[in-house]
């Protein structure tokens, strides 16, 4: 449903995306990861058709969006990071500007509006306007609006974030619906809980670049059934490095003044020889946190940052 071919997308000679190929299946959920300033929603803008890229190419299905935008358009939903939404209106006309736009008419219109009204939790609530709305309503609504039309592609630029936590879970769920549907979701987030529960495959961006990529489980034997070991505190970063350097089974992953990762095979039955280690360098370790292999500490390891830096 969606092919990237190559993708290349330069602004005044500095390349935001580069070379990037992947392609995304009906009924899936495809995440795109990374840390800000990696490229993803330079890539969603070139997918949807917003930005023109530098080189390569986008399809939905077999249509080109540069070439053929119209029918590669007429076949896509979008629900960008921002919300998009007329505030002075109500609700209703909020649903039937988006689906008139898409070419819905007459008593079509009124039946998906009041049908995503009813799927998005605001029923009671289609003759209000959208600036009395809670934030999380306005993300549920926001989410309506591209699938008004009953999209083939939806694409979903981190759409949680900021809401409470009841309208997370029912986002989360109207987005499994879709792709229940068929409908091949393209989703990007900044929290790895959701592309856990959420994603069948997924690629990580860094610097315009795909560093890695696919299933769940795929990426999480990446990580070689190694623990992500956090150390808070006061570091001098490069004897911490010099210390661990040739400890076997022991990588860092990051580094810094305040705080170090290290990827560690059996962490937990070490954590006294690391924490020897690290104090031997003069550090000041107050606080240590273990997690095991998870996408988190495949993302840190191969990024060097925090997906919410």
């Amino acid at each position: 449903m969606i092919q990237v071919d190559e993708l290349r997308k330069e602004y005044d000679g500095v390349v935001a995306v580069d070379d990037v190929s992947f392609e995304a299946r009906p009924g899936e959920i495809f995440g795109l990861l990374g840390p800000n300033g990696a490229g993803k929603s330079t890539t969603i803008g070139c997918i949807s058709g917003l930005l023109t890229p530098t080189a390569g190419s986008v399809r939905i299905q077999q249509y080109d969006v540069a070439r053929e935008p119209v029918a590669a358009k007429s076949r896509m939903g979008i629900v960008p990071q921002e919300v998009a939404l007329y505030e002075d209106l109500p609700a209703e006309e909020n649903l039937r500007f988006w689906a008139e736009a898409y070419g819905l008419r007459g008593e079509r219109a009124a039946e998906r509006v009041r049908a995503v009204l009813d799927t998005v939790g605001l029923a009671d609530r289609g003759n209000d306007r959208v600036e009395t709305f809670s934030g999380g309503m306005k993300r549920r609504l926001n989410f309506g609006c591209g699938i008004v039309h009953e999209p083939e592609v939806l694409l979903l630029d981190e759409p949680t974030v900021g809401v409470d936590p009841q309208s997370r879970v029912r986002l989360l769920d109207l987005v499994r619906e879709q792709a229940g549907a068929g409908v091949c979701v393209l989703y990007t987030t900044h929290y790895m809980e959701e592309a856990e529960a959420l994603c069948d495959r997924l690629a990580i961006l860094d610097h315009g670049k795909i560093i890695a990529a696919g299933t769940l489980e795929e990426l999480r034997g990446k990580e070689g059934e190694r623990d992500l070991v956090r150390l808070s505190g006061s570091f001098d970063p490069e004897a911490v490095g010099r210390a661990v350097s040739d400890v076997e089974g022991v990588e860092i992953v990051a580094a810094g003044p305040e705080q170090v990762a290290l990827a560690v095979a059996a962490a937990s039955r070490r954590l006294p020889e690391i924490l020897t280690l690290v104090s031997g360098t003069g550090a000041a370790v107050r606080e240590t946190t273990v997690t095991r292999p998870s996408l988190e500490s495949l993302f840190i390891r191969l990024t060097g940052k925090e997906l919410r830096e």
